[in-house]
C-alpha cells in the first residue's frame, strides 16, 4: 500500500510542478534530476506604461526619489517609450541581433548617417532637453581634442577648421538658429567628441552621490557608456537605478535588463570601484560622470 501511495504521490508533485513551472514566470533550480527550489522572478513591467517611470515598477518598501519639476532628471525619468515589445533597430532599418537585452525603448530618432552611436544619443538627450528648457546657450561639447563647440557659435556661422589636433573656428556660413540646423550641429559633434571626450571633460561622480541624468563610463576608442534614466530608494538610504543605452552601431536607445540580478531586473545596484555587468558590455568598475 505504501507502494501505491508513493507512486500516486510522486505523480501529484509532478504535475503541481508542471502547472507552476508553465506559467512562465517561475525559476526551478535542478540538482541531480531532483527538483530542489522553485522561486517565482518578480516582474516590474508595466506593459501599458508609455514612458519609464510609468513602464517600471518601484520594488517593495522603495519610492522613487524627487527632483525639481523640469529638473534634467525628471525629463528622464518620464521620457517617452515605443509600444512594449518593440524591437531595436539599427540606423540602417535591420533588427539588431540582440532582442533580448532590453525591456523598453525610447522614443529617440536614429538618423540614416549611422553617426549618433552610444555616446552621441547620450549628448542628443542632453542638448534636447536643454533646447526644450530654453537653456540653448548652455548647449555646447568637447571635441576629443579637448577643443570647446557651442552650438550658440555654430549657430551665428561658426565651423571648426581640423588640422591634425588643431582646431580653429571661423564664421564661414550665415546664421541659422533652426531646429534643423541644431541637428546639422549635433552630426558635428558625433563626429569629434564620444566616450573619451566626455569623460576628460565632465566631473566624476562617486557611487553615493549617484542621480539620474550621471553616466556610467568607460572611456576609450572604442569604449561604452550608459546613463541612469531613474532612481529609487528605500528607507535605509539604499538606491537602485534604472540604466538605458545607444550602441554601436547606431540604433534605438534601450532600458537594458540586469541579468546579474535578474530578482529585481531591471534595477541595478552600484558599489564604489566594483565591476558593474550589463546586457552589452562589462564595466571593470563603477566609473561616473556627470554632464555640467
Amino acid at each position: 500500500m505504501k507502494k501505491y501511495l508513493l507512486v500516486i504521490g510522486g505523480i501529484v508533485v509532478l504535475v503541481v510542478l508542471f502547472r507552476v513551472t508553465s506559467k512562465g514566470k517561475q525559476l526551478t533550480n535542478h540538482v541531480k534530476g531532483v527538483v530542489k527550489n522553485i522561486l517565482p522572478i518578480p516582474d516590474y513591467i508595466d506593459k501599458e506604461g508609455d514612458s519609464i517611470s510609468t513602464r517600471v515598477r518601484v520594488l517593495k518598501d522603495y519610492k522613487r526619489t524627487r527632483y525639481p519639476k523640469n529638473s534634467f532628471q525628471e525629463y528622464l525619468r518620464n521620457y517617452r517609450l515605443k509600444k512594449h515589445g518593440s524591437p531595436i533597430i539599427n540606423y540602417d532599418d535591420t533588427k539588431y541581433f540582440a532582442q533580448h537585452w532590453h525591456d523598453a525603448i525610447l522614443e529617440v530618432p536614429v538618423p540614416a548617417n549611422g553617426l549618433q552611436q552610444c555616446a552621441d544619443a547620450l549628448m542628443r538627450m542632453r542638448a534636447e532637453y536643454l533646447w526644450d528648457a530654453n537653456r540653448k546657450d548652455e548647449i555646447g561639447f568637447n571635441f576629443t581634442s579637448g577643443h570647446y563647440c557651442s552650438w550658440k557659435e555654430y549657430a551665428k556661422g561658426y565651423r571648426p577648421k581640423i588640422r591634425g589636433n588643431k582646431v580653429t573656428f571661423h564664421k564661414t556660413a550665415s546664421p541659422n538658429s533652426s531646429k534643423t540646423n541644431f541637428y546639422k550641429y549635433l552630426n558635428l559633434i558625433y563626429t569629434y567628441a564620444g566616450t573619451l571626450s566626455l569623460h576628460t571633460e565632465l566631473p566624476k561622480v562617486k557611487v553615493k552621490d549617484l542621480t539620474i541624468g550621471d553616466m556610467l563610463v568607460k572611456p576609450g576608442s572604442p569604449g561604452h557608456i550608459e546613463i541612469i534614466v531613474d532612481e529609487i530608494v528605500n528607507n535605509q538610504g539604499d538606491k537602485l537605478f534604472l540604466l538605458a543605452q545607444g550602441n554601436t552601431p547606431a540604433q534605438n536607445v534601450c532600458l537594458l535588463k540586469n541579468f546579474e540580478d535578474t530578482s529585481m531586473s531591471p534595477w541595478y545596484r552600484f558599489k564604489e570601484n566594483t565591476a558593474v555587468y550589463t546586457p552589452s558590455y562589462y564595466f571593470e568598475k563603477a566609473q561616473f560622470i556627470r554632464f555640467k
